[in-house]
């Protein structure tokens, strides 16, 4: 059977959405090689992207404009950075925020010096300025002050910084936003459609922050030199791999999954459709120890993952106290066909929810033959059909057979509709309230969708008691508020991962795994909980550098091998983070 009849037929073997679309489950999700700062990478390297400074005209404190050309074989871009000074006191990480250390955009076309001038007036604006339609991308970023600090210091002393400091905080910049698809003048979505470098889901804004990833080492190195220009070095490349980009991001990101149910289906189907056909390879020895390489790679890297968090350390600690009994599994269980699939059975009875995902993570890694085509699948075209003509009748067996877990939650008790979702019209945020202790459930934003679809049935049914051959469109015509969720109903019926299984009014609710959820689409590593509301996560680290892009062509299987990164120091323990040396050490 060839690679394209297995991708064919994974759908009929893909794990049910009641047990995938848990919110407890999603919570767990990890990054996989098909997070969109992987394929980036990849087609980056496979297509001989080029990146060039064209401009760095920064002062002795590291303020000013940096410009960075993308060339690919089909198009010319620029990442336009602007530098700031910025008091102690207006920096935040809150989208309301008015200034930032670093503000950029990534460019379709070139920069002549008329766009440069719009640009220097309006990127550093961010929401408030007026913004050039050939921006793909728009977004901001703030110091992490420590780190960047004690990088400048140890590099002007001619020494290398502590990797420890990279281990506790990832980066030197974390972004506040990264806009894209029209939002505040910036070229449309549909631009883009046809577009063959950044067609892909969120590819134009994971470029713009790899250029700025490329920009923070070469302003830190710049501090440097300026500081100490006879003893200043420039940062090791083991170093320059294990930083990242950091992002902080909060309940704002929640809505994207539930108004995109249909590009939310397409994602967790391709990763369940890359599952399912490394589940149906037959490994050889090499498969076997590959995985327990990777495996070690993980439990280190989760090991010295730092977060504040203590649910979230509690959960890091238990998925490494489960792994050594994955790596004995592995190296006693006769090799047999099946063995993975014997593999995810036995974790599913025996590891918590975050192990068992990570176990299916790295079987996801060892295939990238079978696997990497999916990267083109991760997009569609969003539209939810209505059906009129449907028999009221059919309708409500649908909801009842695929939405039995929206019927099944009680809406109506205090624990059951607990919370209420708002935007504050003060900070412009979603944020979430407590319906019989806080004002403003009158306003509540429809991000609860099991509620929406149990008052749709429980309507329909009523309606059905007085006409039993009814159609749609004669139910709604008497209750036209409910359309919105029947076209919903009856377009995701067919894309069943395109809701959430779960009661977003619960008290017991985890906003932090709808957070997740998106961001290992994303490729994030390294989560850190600063509240059950919002997150820091790490992008880009041990990602390949700009110079190893334009180098000559190499063993993209190597090249690409960088999940789950390690600190430099003591990455001889369990192999190079960055793959060079092959899979870890046994």
């Amino acid at each position: 059977m060839t690679s394209a009849d297995l991708v064919s037929a994974a759908p009929l073997g893909l794990r049910s959405a009641d047990e995938v679309m848990r919110l407890e489950r999603l919570g767990s999700l990890h990054a996989t090689r098909l997070s969109f700062v992987r394929s980036l990478v990849r087609q980056m390297a496979r297509q001989r992207w080029q990146v060039s400074r064209v401009r760095f005209d920064l002062d002795a404190e590291g303020h000013g404009t940096a410009i960075y050309r993308l060339q690919t074989p089909h198009g010319r871009y620029h990442g336009v950075m602007f530098a700031q000074p910025l008091d102690d006191a207006r920096r935040s990480d809150r989208v309301i925020a008015e200034a930032w250390d670093v503000t950029f955009g990534l460019v379709e076309g070139d920069v002549d010096d008329s766009l440069l001038a719009q640009m220097a007036a309006n990127v550093p604006l961010q929401e408030a300025g007026r913004q050039h339609p050939r921006v793909l991308v728009l977004s901001r970023a703030n110091k992490s002050l420590r780190n960047f600090a004690h990088f400048a210091e140890a590099l002007a002393r001619g020494e290398q910084p502590d990797p420890a400091w990279l281990t506790r905080v990832g980066y030197l910049y974390r972004t506040t936003a990264v806009y894209g698809n029209g939002k505040f003048g910036i070229a449309d979505f549909a631009r883009l459609l046809d577009n063959p470098d950044f067609r892909r889901p969120f590819s134009a804004q994971m470029a713009g922050v790899y250029l700025l990833r490329h920009f923070s080492i070469e302003q830190v190195e710049h501090l440097a030199a300026c500081r100490s220009p006879d003893t200043a070095c420039r940062l090791a490349t083991e170093l320059r791999r294990y930083l990242g980009i950091g992002n902080s991001t909060g309940l704002g990101m929640a809505p994207f999954l539930i108004n995109h149910p249909q590009l939310i289906a397409q994602w967790v189907t391709q990763r369940e459709t890359a599952l399912t056909l490394a589940l149906r390879q037959a490994p050889e020895e090499a498969e076997r120890e590959r995985l327990i390489a990777l495996t070690r790679r993980a439990m280190q890297h989760l090991d010295e993952t730092v977060t504040e968090d203590a649910e979230q350390a509690e959960r890091n600690a238990a998925t490494v106290a489960a792994l050594p009994d994955v790596l004995t599994w592995l190296a006693s269980v006769p090799l047999e066909a099946d063995i993975w699939q014997q593999l995810v059975e036995w974790s599913a009875r025996t590891l918590p929810l975050e192990a068992q995902e990570l176990i299916n993570t790295l079987l996801i890694e060892l295939y990238p033959d079978q696997v990497d085509a999916l990267e083109d699948r991760m997009g569609v075209a969003e539209n939810l059909d209505l059906e009129p003509d449907m028999p009221l009748m059919r309708l409500r067996q649908l909801i009842e057979t695929h939405y039995g877990w929206a019927l099944a939650h009680d809406y109506a008790s205090r624990e059951g509709a607990y919370w209420f979702w708002y935007r504050s019209a003060e900070k412009e945020e979603p944020r979430l309230g407590v319906r019989h202790a806080e004002p403003g459930a009158e306003k509540e934003m429809p991000i609860a969708i099991g509620p929406r679809v149990a008052r749709t049935h429980q309507a329909l049914c009523d309606f059905l008691e007085r006409h039993p051959r009814a159609t749609v469109v004669d139910f709604l015509l008497e209750h036209p508020r409910h359309k919105e969720v029947v076209r919903r109903i009856q377009t995701l019926v067919r894309e069943p991962y395109g809701d959430i299984h779960a009661n977003l009014w619960h008290r017991d609710m985890k906003p932090m795994h709808l957070l997740r959820t998106k961001l290992s689409f994303f490729g994030a590593s390294r989560f850190d909980p600063k509240s059950d509301r919002w997150v820091r996560i790490t992008l880009f680290q041990g990602a390949p550098l700009v110079e190893e892009l334009n180098a000559e062509p190499q063993d993209l299987a190597d090249f690409d091998d960088w999940s789950f990164p390690l600190e430099p120091a003591r990455a001889g323990e369990a192999g190079s983070i960055h793959g060079r040396t092959g899979v870890a050490a046994q």
